[in-house]
């Protein structure tokens, strides 16, 4: 009984499998490295997400000036602390 030879199409299809897998395997490759550089850069602010939202730790602080919580702060409408009848409006 004689071995089946590879059909041509098959080699064909195997080459452009492995280069892909080349491809995808180089991609993984640099999204992991710049996790690893970034990580590695020591920037907390750099890790956290972007929500769209201001944060005062990301802003530039100046010499004497102090951050505090307002005294009468004011809830976003849609959140619990408004459904409890916390101020909505400035």
């Amino acid at each position: 009984m004689a071995l089946r030879t590879e059909h041509e199409l098959h080699s064909r299809r195997r080459s452009r499998n492995v280069g892909l897998l080349v491809v995808l395997l180089c991609f993984a490759a640099l999204i992991f490295g710049l996790s690893v550089v970034k990580v590695s850069n020591g920037n907390a602010n750099a890790l956290k997400g972007y929500d769209h939202q201001v944060r005062p730790a990301l802003l530039p602080r100046d010499e004497g000036v102090r951050i505090a919580p307002s005294d009468s702060p004011v809830a976003a409408p849609g959140t619990p602390a408004a459904e409890q009848g916390a101020r909505t409006t400035p």
